[in-house]
């Protein structure tokens, strides 16, 4: 019926995966379904009692009917099994060329920061055929990132970061929901997905970000506690930027050499790379490594040093947290010092 759609356009490259997973299932088991309630009503009909002195033959079953029913029925369930494991792994193993977007939950609004240094809040601009990877955090409860459209959606929980990647293959906008309830203004925790033209996206970012149009009044309050400015409003420093000018507010500078002869190791190259530990573990820098290494520092020390730095938690919030993860990830392809050069 035209103007009142049944189901979401499918507006992503996942969609058309999920679409077709879901039509499987629902024709397979109304098919089951209806061929099981038939047998039953022409069982009824045909071997009812037809009179109180009839006596029905025994039936002691059919044993190659069984195996058939029993065979075929745990064939169709392995493979819708196998079928959709594939079709989740695609949507949690996002391509190494996507572009990277932070994402920050709270009551009741969603933060949007993009590498290139706009801010958004209940609004994504992205552009068409284009991965593009979510690294997603919560400042209280559990949200839930959810754009119907893209058939995707990731829970994004306090104190640990959660991804989701997708690739809108359609210009326009999209809704963006909370499905996960959060508290009494859950149903305003909605905004948009804008997906656009390169052109247009790259004119966007030179523009600085178009204004970000906060829902609702909650969102409003919310985007003013979460720090910094919406899209627009002259935001024109880098995450990487801001984190190098924190970075050096913090004093961190100066434990951190880049020779890796401080009281800290260095930064130098250690992005996403293994770090060997006092316990004779290794780990790896990404992004929860530097996290916990910000609030809870002596929880993995750093091989060659000593439980030296203090804890941050409470003194920085989760967006400069992100901005200190983008500076030491632009540090990634200088080359790291070992602590024996010390």
């Amino acid at each position: 019926m035209p103007g009142l759609p049944i189901f979401p356009d499918q507006a992503s490259v996942l969609a058309p995966r999920v679409d077709l997973i879901f039509w499987f299932l629902t024709i397979t088991t109304t098919l089951i379904a209806v061929a099981i309630v038939i047998t039953a009503l022409v069982f009824v009909i045909k071997y009812r009692r037809r009179d109180e002195s009839y006596i029905p033959t025994p039936v002691y079953g059919n044993t190659k009917m069984e195996l058939g029913w029993i065979f075929g029925l745990t064939l169709i369930a392995i493979a819708t099994f196998f079928w959709a494991a594939i079709v989740y792994v695609q949507n949690y193993d996002a391509p190494a060329n996507s572009m990277e977007v932070w994402v920050i939950g709270r009551q009741w609004m969603w933060k949007i920061i993009h590498p290139e240094g706009p801010e958004e809040i209940n609004e994504l601009h992205i552009p068409v055929n284009t991965p593009v990877r979510l690294q997603m955090i919560s400042q209280d409860v559990i949200h839930s990132f959810f754009i119907p459209d893209f058939r995707t959606k990731q829970d994004v929980l306090p104190g640990r970061y959660t991804n989701m990647w997708f690739q809108a293959t359609k210009t326009g906008r999209f809704r963006l929901f909370c499905a996960e309830y959060c508290g009494t203004e859950h149903s305003g925790m909605i905004g948009w997905i804008y997906v656009m033209e390169p052109a247009d996206y790259q004119q966007w970012l030179a523009s600085g970000g178009q204004s970000a149009t906060t829902t609702g009044g909650a969102g409003a309050a919310g985007g003013a506690a979460a720090g910094g400015a919406a899209a627009g409003g002259g935001q024109t420093q880098t995450p990487a930027a801001a984190g190098e000018a924190l970075f050096t507010e913090l004093g961190c500078n100066a434990c951190h050499l880049p020779d890796g002869k401080g009281p800290g190791p260095s930064l130098l190259g250690v992005y996403n790379k293994p770090v060997e530990l006092t316990s004779g573990q290794s780990v790896t820098a990404d992004d929860s490594y530097i996290r916990e290494s910000v609030i809870n520092p002596n929880a993995k020390i750093v091989q060659g040093y000593g439980p030296a730095m203090p804890t941050y938690q409470g003194r920085v919030s989760d967006a400069q947290i992100l901005q200190l993860i983008a500076y030491i990830k632009s540090l990634e392809n200088q080359p790291h010092p070992t602590a024996s050069g010390r």
